[in-house]
């Protein structure tokens, strides 16, 4: 199911891209957000991660440098390392929940952020949620209803 929410998350990222000219945070990001929809504040720890990366990007980009790859790069990196310390030390863990708040992926917070930054904040959250939603919708079709986890 996992493969698929991906597969599907391609291909409206592109149309999204092609038709729209923007971007849902990255080409894999809408698949990954669309298995986690049922865990809002998994997504809102992500969102965090995102906007932390964005606002170092930025602040970077002051002093030094950053576009294209070198920005993507710097992205992703960043939101790998904000992600992993999250994942192993606990930085969400002061929201009571059902289930553990967790950063989605390794790459995903730093491809959110630079969509962000190229893009704009609203215009890539606004796609991406979109884009979610309908690869969310188009799960459930596909697996007629199949509870996704």
């Amino acid at each position: 199911m996992f493969e698929v929410a991906i597969g599907l998350g391609v291909l409206i990222s592109l149309f999204f891209l092609e038709t729209f000219g923007a971007a849902a945070g990255g080409i894999v990001v809408a698949g990954y957000i669309a298995m986690f929809l049922h865990q809002p504040l998994t997504i809102l720890a992500t969102l965090v991660i995102s906007f932390l990366v964005l606002v170092i990007v930025k602040i970077l980009g002051k002093v030094m440098f950053i576009y294209g790859r070198r920005r993507m790069v710097i992205s992703v990196l960043l939101g790998f390392i904000f992600g992993w310390f999250a994942r192993n030390y606990g930085l969400f863990n002061f929201v009571p929940s059902d289930y553990s708040i967790n950063v989605i992926g390794f790459i995903i917070p730093g491809l959110i952020a630079n969509s962000m930054e190229k893009q704009g904040i609203l215009k890539t959250l606004i796609i991406l949620t979109v884009a979610a939603v309908i690869v969310r919708f188009l799960i459930i079709i596909i697996f007629n209803g199949e509870i996704i986890n």
